[in-house]
């Protein structure tokens, strides 16, 4: 870019997010672009200037774009970079109308957000996958595939692709895995490079969210994730109700002292009824026998609604399952009679709220056994993926439970690998870069405390890099509402969604 001088850069809604993700105004100042618009909305012409357009290759985009060359051209030329694969008719038209004007033409295979060092995003699509009335849920697989495909391609890799063997009338899963594998495939014969690239030293693993309903219920106790669900967090921004700006470290300071404010009150009480209803054993290493006199004294403390939800939902998970009758009184007691869905609605997941007799038995996944770790009282559980991440890297996640789409190179060897468990010397970058990456990417929202465990398994193991992905990230609240809106139809969605925002 910094060869042409003095250029617009016009975005969309993606990619609006996307850059505002990774650089700041300076940095793109800096590259010449002094100023920056949006694709969508109406613009003065500035036909001495140059625009450089980079956005998603839909149809609302590549008609937007059109527009601005007719009848005349808002701009002197066009410079056009793509997220990803611009389909072949949307291409064809673009250059039919506009092919005069273009003086570059790219894909360039960014279409996730990149959050942190080794966490991205494709975008919140839960009710579109999820619901059961949704009608875009193919659209919606074949969209998140595509990004997979521009992240994998991005790290310059070509993984093996392995999904969990599941219900087969709820398995996104492997439906994603199969989208994917096809699409890896077919990115690569289209490479321009001479030299196909064949599959490299990297695992793609596809997790659902029904496979660990309890991390993003349970109260997490480090500052980040405690954070997001204990204050009300907008746009990433903390409202200090200040007039003035305040100096970075005196706002942690105030939100950290909120935080503790918010434990103290009401959060260390319910911490240790959670933990012993998602172990399933006290702090003593007792067996919990019986979950309802763990939970009994969480309904009858003066908690908020929601948290009282989320200690049932944890006590239902407890017993995989619970019977109508009990489901019933658990319901009338937090008196959510007429908002059931909080509850019932998990089920369109696939996580049992229901123990009814079925051909499908669902079985939770076996734990890895952490005795020997050192914890805290009120935040002893793991996240069942930090699990998965460390039988993978050590070459012991069952194939059966978790059968490949496709073949990747033998380069998983438990010998080379040492377990997150263990302490073990830091690793530079060039280090982990060297060795082979592990790419988990989680259908249906990822937690604060699974986006720490790929740090964690990466940090303890030098011969693998863990990167994890997700549709977007969870809070337990912000869960819960996706959870019941699932329920809705579309329309009383739609009139629910256009009142919260007037």
């Amino acid at each position: 870019m910094s060869n042409l001088s003095s250029q617009i850069l016009i975005l969309d809604h993606f990619t609006t997010r996307l850059l505002s993700s990774c650089c700041k105004m300076s940095d793109l100042m800096s590259e010449d672009i002094t100023i920056v618009e949006d694709l969508h909305k109406n613009r003065e012409p500035v036909p001495e200037m140059k625009a450089i357009y980079f956005m998603r290759p839909t149809a609302e985009c590549i008609d937007a774009f059109i527009n601005d060359f007719k009848p005349k051209a808002k701009y002197k030329a066009a410079y056009v970079f793509f997220t990803d694969y611009c389909p072949d008719d949307l291409f064809d038209k673009m250059k039919k109308n506009c092919a005069k004007h273009i003086k570059v033409c790219k894909e360039i295979n960014i279409s996730f957000l990149p959050l942190e060092a080794q966490v991205s995003v494709s975008g919140d699509a839960f009710s579109l996958i999820y619901s059961p009335n949704s009608k875009d849920r193919d659209q919606t697989l074949e969209m998140i595939a595509d990004q997979i495909v521009t992240l994998c391609a991005t790290l310059d890799e070509y993984p093996g692709v392995r999904f969990k063997k599941y219900n087969p009338n709820l398995n996104y899963g492997k439906k994603l895995a199969e989208l994917v594998d096809n699409k890896l495939a077919r990115h690569y014969e289209l490479d321009d490079n001479p030299n196909k690239k064949g599959k490299t030293q990297a695992q793609l693993l596809i997790v659902d969210r029904a496979l660990d309903p309890v991390s993003p219920i349970l109260h997490e106790l480090t500052y980040q994730a405690m954070a997001y669900d204990l204050i009300q967090i907008k746009d990433n921004t903390y409202d200090l109700m200040f007039p003035i700006s305040l100096p970075q470290k005196t706002v942690h300071l105030s939100l950290a002292e909120d935080l503790m404010n918010h434990y103290q009150k009401n959060v260390e009480k319910l911490c240790k009824a959670e933990q012993d209803l998602a172990v399933g054993a006290d702090a003593e290493g007792q067996k919990v026998k019986d979950p309802m006199r763990t939970l009994l004294p969480v309904l009858l403390h003066p908690h908020d609604t929601t948290d009282k939800i989320r200690a049932v939902l944890l006590y239902i998970f407890s017993l995989n399952g619970t019977t109508a009758e009990n489901l019933n009184k658990l319901i009338q007691h937090v008196k959510i009679e007429d908002e059931r869905g909080y509850i019932l609605n998990w089920e369109h997941l696939g996580v049992p709220i229901l123990s009814t007799p079925s051909m499908f038995s669902f079985r939770k996944q076996s734990r890895r056994d952490r005795s020997d770790e050192e914890t805290y009282k009120v935040s002893r559980w793991t996240p069942v993926i930090k699990d998965l991440m460390e039988d993978v890297v050590e070459n012991k996640l069952e194939v059966k439970d978790w059968p490949y789409q496709s073949e990747c190179p033998s380069v998983w060897n438990g010998s080379r690998a040492v377990s997150a468990r263990q302490k073990h010397k830091g690793s530079s970058p060039d280090d982990l870069r060297s060795g082979s990456r592990l790419i988990v990417f989680v259908l249906g929202g990822v937690t604060y405390s699974e986006m720490r465990c790929a740090y964690e398994v990466t940090h303890a193991n030098k011969s693998c890099e863990v990167i994890i992905g997700s549709t977007h990230i969870l809070t337990p609240r912000s869960l819960l509402e996706d959870i019941y809106n699932l329920g809705k139809q579309p329309m009383e969605s739609f009139i629910n969604d256009l009142y919260s925002d007037i």
